[in-house]
């Protein structure tokens, strides 16, 4: 565990604590934490992961756009839920995303865990997107995946993140109740 480390993770509770909260400032903490661990997976050749954290900082910068000045008012988003065909082209995004990036991964770097890391980061890629989104949707597919990100961080032996991956999994489970219980889903 490293300063840097301890550092990224705190700003991740930070990051996620306040998108629960429906806070924007959740996305310029996040820029910060996602460009840190960027760095931080470079180091333990999780390349998938590494490119995920550069990608999110794109997905930031969205996020944070459409919190404070997407919709006819230019007021941000509201939380809304996506219908079953939706959903379904979201995870079949996040599955043929996955099936290139982890044969790309096998094929031309010794990344430690090209198709699991490359299915974890073709699946965050989509709970992102919708997360930018407002999608009450994100946090069910954010709890699945925090989930196996835990097992993957303490099998490459960087506990505090595989720490920091287990709280995400608590507060995606606070944010899927309490946007679900946003008066704007229920309208």
């Amino acid at each position: 565990m490293s300063g840097l480390e301890l550092f990224a993770a705190a700003l991740g509770v930070i990051a996620v604590w306040l998108t629960v909260k429906q806070n924007p400032w959740c996305w310029p903490i996040g820029l910060v934490m996602v460009l840190l661990y960027s760095w931080i997976f470079f180091e333990v050749k999780l390349y998938s992961d590494m490119l995920l954290q550069v990608i999110y900082a794109v997905l930031q910068l969205y996020g944070w756009w459409q919190w404070t000045r997407a919709g006819q008012h230019h007021d941000g988003r509201q939380v809304t839920r996506l219908g079953g065909p939706s959903v379904l082209l979201g995870l079949a995004i996040g599955a043929a995303g996955s099936l290139m990036l982890g044969a790309a991964m096998a094929h031309w770097t010794d990344a430690a865990q090209p198709w699991l890391d490359a299915a974890l980061t073709g699946f965050s890629l989509v709970a992102q997107w919708w997360m930018a989104q407002k999608r009450v949707q994100c946090w069910p597919l954010w709890i699945a995946l925090d989930v196996i990100f835990v097992g993957l961080f303490v099998y490459k032996d960087l506990h505090l993140t595989a720490a920091l991956y287990a709280l995400f999994t608590l507060l995606a489970i606070q944010g899927w109740r309490e946007w679900r219980a946003d008066p704007a889903l229920r309208a």
